[in-house]
């Protein structure tokens, strides 16, 4: 797992680096640095009214006495992207906003339960439950 964690904070940075240099060449420095500037407001803008909305659902699901087991993997999802739009670069804020988008979070969420689903079927995992 460190392993594979070194390459992520390596490699990462390195496209990011190499993505924004690109970006400079073709459309200039000016309108790169604008670039990643409104994406980090819009960011934060879609991250703080997704996860008030999410909150919202959130206390709904315990108000009725339901675990709100979509809206919190909803949250950290809403949490990830957050994240990471507070990188700059193109290809984290593309990642960023794919988290955020309800559209687009709902294939990755999708995918996400699966991959969970599996981990605890196949003991990787442990669920307690306690009332």
């Amino acid at each position: 797992m460190f392993i594979k964690l070194l390459i992520l904070f390596i490699c990462i940075p390195v496209i990011e680096i190499y993505v924004l240099l690109r970006a400079g060449e073709i459309i200039g420095v000016a309108p790169t640095i604008a670039m990643i500037l409104l994406t980090g407001i819009a960011g934060a803008y879609l991250a703080r009214t997704q996860g008030h909305d999410v909150m919202i659902r959130i206390q709904q699901a315990l108000a009725n006495g339901e675990m709100p087991t979509e809206e919190l993997l909803d949250a950290a999802m809403i949490f990830a992207g957050g994240l990471t739009l507070l990188t700059p670069g193109f290809c984290t804020d593309t990642i960023g906003f794919c988290l955020l988008l309800p559209p687009s979070r709902a294939l990755i969420k999708k995918q996400v339960r699966k991959w969970m689903e599996g981990m605890i079927a196949s003991g990787n995992v442990y669920v307690v439950y306690r009332r």
